[in-house]
């Protein structure tokens, strides 16, 4: 699944339409819908997406042996 369709499960799932969230992020929902499209998220951006929508956002990566870096 690609990053932006997450956010939009994402956003469904908290009930906060992509403009709202957009608005959340301090951005315009035309600036915001381009950016899903391109789905270039930075880090960055994708924990402020957690912070606007009140969830946590883990980044790791696991290992075989279930160890997470």
């Amino acid at each position: 699944m690609q990053i932006s369709e997450q956010i939009r499960v994402l956003c469904v799932r908290c009930n906060v339409s992509e403009a709202e969230l957009a608005r959340r992020l301090g951005k315009s929902p035309q600036n915001f819908n381009s950016k899903m499209k391109r789905g270039s998220f930075t880090i960055t951006d994708l924990e402020k997406v957690a912070a606007a929508l009140g969830v946590t956002f883990k980044r790791n990566f696991v290992l075989g042996n279930g160890e997470e870096i």
